[in-house]
């Protein structure tokens, strides 16, 4: 598997996700307070440099999918064809993160049928927790 490359903007997000949190960074700024991803130095609104890391509900929906098929990288040839959603989150529609649909934060990345990822499909982050994916948000389909 690859792992995202971390950099320091970055790196709080991932230290938050290894705990099992989505959170998203925001202008620290009191008459501002904008959410941003990917997280940088200054914010774009009020250029502020002052920012913090908000916990998002985790839940959000499919606002895009693609279903790659080989050839693909070699860590992931063998588990194609496999989902990749881009999740518009609930808590700030302006960020979308990209993922993948499965049917539990253990499960492999072709767990779900592609017949059933919708775009709108409302969704809830999990958290892988396998040595090569600790911290990984994944996103599984909300149960009505």
């Amino acid at each position: 598997m690859l792992t995202p490359v971390v950099d320091d903007d970055g790196a709080p997000f991932w230290e938050y996700a290894a705990r099992g949190e989505l959170r998203v960074q925001a202008c620290a700024e009191p008459d501002c307070g904008e959410l941003r991803f990917p997280p940088r130095p200054c914010c774009p609104h009020c250029h502020s440099f002052d920012s913090e890391w908000r916990r998002m509900s985790g839940k959000g929906r499919v606002w895009s999918y693609v279903i790659p098929h080989p050839p693909l990288l070699p860590d992931y040839a063998a588990q194609a064809p496999y989902n990749v959603i881009v999740v518009e989150l609930a808590d700030a529609p302006r960020i979308r993160l990209v993922g993948n649909l499965v049917s539990g934060p253990k499960a492999p990345l072709n767990s779900v049928a592609q017949e059933r990822i919708r775009i709108g499909a409302k969704v809830q982050v999990v958290f892988a927790d396998g040595e090569d994916t600790r911290g990984l948000p994944r996103w599984v389909l909300e149960r009505p």
